[in-house]
């Protein structure tokens, strides 16, 4: 019988051994171990070229890097780079990064092990006497993670991040283009009010000289009416226009995280209208998958979702921790370390989930639909960048064929103008003729002088289109608010 227990106790002890390998090496074994899809980036049939493009829209490689620059405004590539380090809507992006960051390392953290220290005293009176009991210990668990639940929330967490960044890009893509077209907006109402200005001082001019014609007896009071009405509808242009571009600056300051009226003294010391550099290179279709952030983040959002349904798929199935505790129980401090009881446990948990009325397969199927609405916002994001792409070289080519146009018409009008008050002061040509060449030549000034904000305008949306952001370094780990004083320390009242 002695012999028969101590081969039952090497036995036992044998078997604890064996466990104590067994279980970390199933662990390392079953580590790669996933349930649920592996996700894969998926492939799209896109066009080879572009549809709209002709000569004067190259094929060659984008160049998308500081486009603005390509603008030769110096006061606008100022405004970007203040925009970019001062748009609230950057800072927001920037928390959201942060959050996206810190959620991320909390969602690994599950894949190691975790251990907690405790410690108690307690004092009791048995039989008359009064003892003290001192506790300490350490409790510790580890989820093996066997079918990759925790390594899928991860994997889901990390593709959040990456989303995180994109929504960045894509907000500093937005914000350098809205910059760029209430600049453009702002120096074409200037140029469109100057314009006004000096038509209404020419008008006036010829309304003095209808006048004195007038009381000579070579022009009748209907001359001096209409000469007069005329100078005064061109200056009631200027209300609306100082409007327009009033809202423009105030726009622009707050895109830049100033008060609205800030950038007035800057702006007023005027400045022509940008013009850009032709041509403009637009690569290929495919390029927009790379280029453009939103399309990134919408991948990177499908990506997500894939991992999730790992995740909930992973939930069915079997769970395995290992935990175990230490503690040690004395009477007095000194003694927890050497005259103390001692006492310790380690093993296994399994959980298995037997019945839950569908709940866990029902959270995987909601898992995967979701993954298939991400998927086909994917797509729709790649459709709505070619569409933009498409658009926008269609608009830039067709304004820049206006605007020669109108140009040439520019010409014509200003030459017949010219002529007709020529003529009227030589007693040649009725009133008539004048008034409605200096009519057709301001109609003509100012749609030219829309026209050239346009193609500006266009340039601007085809860069955007093509996915031209803002490539320079965004430090997204600083905080706006530092926060002070947040160890142990006494609470003070709140604010009203």
């Amino acid at each position: 019988m002695a012999l028969r227990a101590d081969t039952m106790v090497n036995s036992s002890s044998s078997l604890r051994r064996a466990a104590g390998i067994s279980i970390p090496l199933l662990g390392l074994l079953l580590s790669g171990c996933a349930v649920g899809p592996d996700y894969m980036v998926p492939h799209l049939v896109l066009p080879a070229s572009w549809g709209s493009s002709g000569a004067e829209t190259p094929a060659r490689p984008v160049e998308l890097a500081h486009w603005w620059e390509r603008l030769g405004d110096k006061e606008l590539n100022a405004l970007i780079e203040e925009a970019v380090a001062g748009n609230l809507d950057v800072a927001s992006a920037k928390a959201k990064i942060r959050t996206a960051r810190a959620t991320a390392r909390e969602t690994d953290a599950a894949l190691a092990p975790s251990a907690d220290g405790s410690s108690s005293v307690t004092r009791q009176k048995s039989q008359g006497a009064v003892q003290t009991q001192f506790k300490g210990g350490f409790d510790s668990s580890w989820e093996l993670d066997l079918f990759g639940a925790n390594a899928r929330s991860s994997e889901a967490a990390r593709y959040g991040s990456q989303a995180a960044e994109e929504d960045l890009n894509s907000v500093l893509l937005t914000l350098i283009g809205d910059v760029a077209s209430n600049y453009v907006s702002a120096r074409g109402y200037q140029a469109r009010m100057a314009l006004a200005r000096q038509t209404a001082s020419s008008q006036r001019e010829t309304a003095g000289l209808t006048r004195k014609k007038f009381e000579a007896g070579s022009a009748s009071a209907v001359d001096v009416s209409n000469a007069e009405g005329q100078a005064a509808s061109t200056e009631a242009k200027l209300p609306d226009l100082q409007t327009s571009y009033a809202e423009a600056v105030h726009r622009l300051a707050v895109l830049t995280g100033r008060a609205p009226s800030e950038l007035d003294a800057r702006m007023q010391k005027g400045g022509a209208i940008p013009r850009p550099r032709q041509p403009v290179p637009t690569g290929l279709p495919a390029d927009v998958l790379s280029n453009r952030p939103d399309v990134r983040q919408a991948e990177r959002e499908y990506a997500q979702a894939t991992a999730k349904i790992g995740a909930a798929t992973a939930a069915r199935y079997p769970a395995i921790s290992l935990s175990g505790a230490i503690a040690t129980t004395a009477t007095s401090v000194g003694d927890l370390g050497k005259s103390s009881t001692i006492s310790w446990s380690l093993g296994p948990s399994l959980s298995v989930p037997i019945f839950n009325a569908g709940k866990l397969a029902a959270a995987q199927e909601a898992a995967e639909a979701t993954r298939d609405q991400y998927f086909v916002a994917y797509k729709a994001a790649v459709l709505g960048a070619l569409e933009d792409v498409e658009n926008a070289i269609v608009a830039f080519r067709q304004e820049r064929i206006k605007n020669g146009r109108l140009a040439a018409a520019t010409q014509s009008y200003r030459k017949a103008s010219e002529l007709a008050q020529s003529l009227y002061q030589s007693g040649s040509s009725s009133f008539l003729d004048v008034l409605d060449a200096e009519r057709s030549l301001y109609s003509a000034e100012d749609s030219l002088l829309t026209s050239t904000v346009a193609i500006a305008t266009n340039y601007i949306a085809l860069n955007k289109a093509l996915g031209g952001g803002w490539d320079g370094t965004v430090d997204a780990s600083k905080p706006e608010i530092v926060d002070a004083n947040t160890g142990p320390h006494l609470r003070q009242a709140a604010a009203n």
